[in-house]
């Protein structure tokens, strides 16, 4: 089998992993602080090179990853990990001109990924343009939710058109549907409670395998305490924060400034925070726990019960005392708790393939 390329791309960095058969992947690259000083990091070894943009340092990439073996002639498919889907867009799909404009046209709806992400189709289409490209979504997961988990309580006007909840971190929660059996050797639990702890962080209500509410919403702002992300709050709250200080800065503050950061005094690192002893890492960690905590109880009712809860992401991977604590707050479920290792770029590689084998 022809292996399968996985792209990852942010704002000033893109991930690269190779994928076979198996279910580790053979080889990981990155291109991280895209620009004049780039860090290429191929195989755990790293050197700084200049890379203007995405396509250049793609391209380095690539010759990087032929080095090793891995020729972009010699890939069946490579597939991109897009985070918003629209409401259109809500199953892995081949990449033409249509999709690809269909993506672009979400870009407002995630400004901050869906355009770099878009730069990486690009620019692969640009380097190795007989390579066929995917995309997985992080919206589409949930596109099984009921109207009235995703419709906001607004007049159907034009200026409420496209205001819906979406939900994110859909491709992680696939992976782990896919993982839990395999792991446990059992069927996946009816009524499962997962949860998305990292730097982004949510929680999802998954019954008989399916999405039914899930804490983030119109945008990765939504529910959870995050690491510089507030969660849920009071929309009356934002609109005085645009009065006082404007909106590019409440902008700012609400994605780069809020959540852990905010709270802590400037630390978005959870690690750093529990080793920490002083009270404003305290409060941020106990914050962070508290509302992972009442979404969970929400999400739970919305299923009528729960049969296990299940932790993914560098948080919810490794930092066993803040499972312990929410565990605590949910112990009246008498459910038991699994850990199951991310695998975002596996889930991407195996939606490739199913899109393009026969």
């Amino acid at each position: 089998m022809r292996s399968v390329l996985v792209v990852n791309a942010g704002s000033s960095s893109i991930k690269l992993a190779v994928f076979s058969a198996g279910s580790e992947p053979l080889l990981t690259a990155s291109a991280s602080r895209i620009g004049p000083e780039t860090q290429l990091t191929v195989a755990g070894q790293s050197a700084a090179i200049s890379a203007a943009n995405h396509q250049q340092a793609l391209s380095a990439l690539l010759k990087a990853l032929s080095a090793q073996g891995f020729s972009p002639d010699g890939f069946a498919v490579a597939g991109h990990r897009v985070v918003h889907g629209g409401p259109d867009l809500i199953a892995p799909c081949r990449l033409t001109p249509a999709t690809i404009a269909a993506i672009e046209a979400c870009a407002p709806l995630a400004p901050l990924h869906n355009p770099h992400n878009l730069a990486a189709i690009r620019a692969l289409a640009a380097l190795a343009p007989a390579l066929p490209q995917t995309a997985s979504f992080d919206t589409a997961f949930h596109a099984s939710n009921p109207a009235e988990a995703t419709r906001f309580a607004l007049p159907d006007e034009p200026a409420t058109q496209g205001l819906r909840r979406y939900g994110f971190h859909g491709i992680s929660y696939a992976s782990l549907c896919e993982a839990l059996p395999r792991q446990t050797g059992k069927p996946l639990p009816q009524r499962l409670l997962a949860y998305h702890l990292g730097n982004g962080a949510s929680a999802c209500a998954i019954l008989q395998g399916r999405s039914i509410a899930t804490s983030m919403g119109y945008s990765p702002l939504d529910g959870l305490t995050m690491g510089t992300r507030p969660g849920s709050i009071d929309p009356q709250a934002v609109l005085t924060l645009v009065e006082r200080i404007g909106l590019e800065q409440t902008r700012i503050l609400l994605n780069h400034r809020a959540g852990l950061a905010g709270l802590s005094g400037g630390s978005s690192d959870m690690q750093e925070l529990l080793a920490r002893s002083d009270e404003p890492a305290r409060f941020a960690v106990a914050h962070f726990i508290h509302w992972a905590i009442r979404h969970g109880g929400g999400l739970i009712a919305a299923m009528g019960g729960v049969d296990a809860v299940a932790f993914t992401g560098g948080i919810g991977e490794h930092a066993g005392s803040v499972r312990q604590r929410i565990m605590a707050g949910l112990a009246f479920t008498l459910a038991p708790a699994h850990v199951v290792p991310a695998a975002e770029e596996r889930q991407i590689a195996r939606d490739a393939l199913a899109l393009v084998q026969p």
